[in-house]
């Protein structure tokens, strides 16, 4: 391990806006704030909102900044990338943003049944071949509906003609309430609206290479069992390959690197 990683891992440790829990951590007792975020940590009882996966924490950041009057969760298992967002707030002094370092599959651990009003999700892998590891596949969503509220709602935001597509179709099939939908997001309606508008670095270099951003939010709810939608495994596969390894949106490069 890198100097440099091992230096953040410290600092990590020193920060207070970061929570690392990882599951042996939680087999000797209960997570303390669950069920008690906003007394307990913001001091507030200001609506909660998740971004899973969040990364170097850029939009749990930048929702935050735009939006004090609520409280924002960051949810990585990489302590490397939460680094950077937990180290802006905490230079920044802010006080509506907090960071747990875990697995997603373990949500119910760290909140209570409906002690969540949002859920953002972006950028995740699609995971084309394993449905059980999509994040706005069925079994995530069950998770999910265990600690929103009652009204609760998921935003997606993906490169993904795969994911968005199969989202769609999993939402309608379950008959839950679509709140917005579009597959060209900063063509269509961002201009001039502060939550869509925050770009993350990869995000912009996506759209430079020419990829399309897409938007969907719903509510999950929490009524009946959801089921896998029919013709999902027939959704065409995206044409390229993510940005880290370098492909855009076109076949043809696929296909030379093959």
């Amino acid at each position: 391990m890198g100097k440099n990683k091992l230096k953040k891992f410290a600092e990590l440790e020193g920060n207070p806006l970061v929570l690392q829990y990882p599951f042996r951590t939680l087999r000797e007792g209960a997570f303390p704030l669950k069920g008690r975020w906003g007394a307990d940590f913001f001091g507030n009882d200001n609506p909660i909102v998740l971004e899973l996966g969040c990364g170097k924490g850029e939009y749990t950041v930048g929702l935050a900044q735009r939006f004090p009057d609520k409280n924002y969760i960051g949810v990585d298992i990489k302590g490397a990338r939460i680094w950077s967002g937990a180290t802006s707030a905490l230079r920044s002094g802010m006080k509506n943003v907090a960071f747990v370092r875990t697995s997603i599959e373990l949500l119910e651990a760290f909140f209570a049944p409906g002690e969540v009003a949002e859920i953002w999700i972006t950028f995740p892998d699609p995971q084309m071949k394993k449905v059980n590891k999509r994040l706005t596949g069925t079994r995530f969503n069950e998770m999910y509906r265990k600690v929103l509220a009652p009204e609760g709602i998921i935003h997606l935001k993906t490169d993904s003609p795969f994911l968005y597509t199969y989202t769609g179709m999993m939402v309608r099939h379950n008959g839950l309430d679509i709140i917005d939908d579009t597959a060209d997001l900063y063509a269509s309606r961002a201009a001039d609206d502060p939550i869509l508008n925050i770009r993350t670095h990869y995000e912009q270099q996506w759209l430079d290479r020419g990829l399309t951003i897409k938007y969907f939010s719903y509510r999950p709810g929490n009524d009946a069992p959801l089921a896998e939608p029919p013709g999902a495994d027939d959704i065409a596969p995206d044409t390229y390959r993510s940005y880290s390894r370098g492909y855009i949106e076109c076949p043809q490069l696929l296909n030379d690197s093959l």
